[in-house]
């Protein structure tokens, strides 16, 4: 069929037509409902669809991590025991209120048993609060002979509690010897009462940083 044939059929005559014409119209009409299909149903369907499989891989990830808590479980209750004795093991390194005068007492006595002279041995007049310790910085100088001194700092770090020399400076006395000037600072765990305490200053501090 040549284009002169074409362009003498009857578009309100389209039964007679001959049969490859009518098979092309046929085409394009159909290549017309599809792309109006696509445009306006099928492509909104496409998106769900690529956002059903997202979710699809998202809840298998979750599936597959929760699998392996899951199967892990008692590998992480372990851990857990292991991390709560751990703790409880430094808790114990820290003494309570009621021992902290003790401790205070170690220390002196620490220096006094390397024959060290105590001319300065001055507590903070108040604690620093963490959210489940108190320190206690102490200021110290001590006199004494070199190894006495060096002994001394090893005897305060074997204490059973935690105590830790800062700012540490030597220095010649004025008889001759070495004087040792530090901040000692030690530590206790807070008690129940005052945990409280002090996690309702923390939540009045945010509350108040809010206004």
């Amino acid at each position: 069929m040549t284009l002169d044939d074409l362009q003498r059929l009857n578009f309100k005559d389209i039964g007679n037509w001959p049969v490859l014409p009518k098979l092309g119209l046929l085409l394009i009409i159909l290549l017309l409902i599809v792309f109006l299909g696509f445009w306006l149903d099928w492509r909104d369907q496409a998106d769900e669809l690529e956002v059903s499989r997202q979710k699809e891989q998202e809840l298998r990830q979750k599936f597959l991590d929760k699998k392996a808590q899951a199967i892990n479980l008692d590998l992480y209750r372990k851990q857990l025991d292991d991390i709560e004795q751990s703790f409880g093991a430094m808790l114990k390194q820290l003494p309570n209120k009621s021992e902290m005068e003790a401790l205070l007492t170690d220390i002196n006595q620490a220096g006094l048993g390397r024959g060290l002279q105590f001319t300065l041995f001055r507590p903070a007049p108040q604690e620093t609060m963490s959210e489940f310790y108190a320190e206690l910085p102490i200021t110290i100088r001590v006199t004494g002979a070199y190894h006495d001194i060096g002994a001394f700092a090893s005897d305060v770090s074997q204490l059973s509690r935690i105590v830790t020399l800062n700012d540490i400076g030597v220095s010649i006395d004025k008889d001759g010897g070495l004087a040792l000037d530090a901040t000692a600072k030690t530590y206790r765990y807070l008690d129940e009462a005052e945990i409280a305490e002090q996690k309702k200053r923390e939540r009045e501090a945010k509350s108040g940083a809010k206004k």
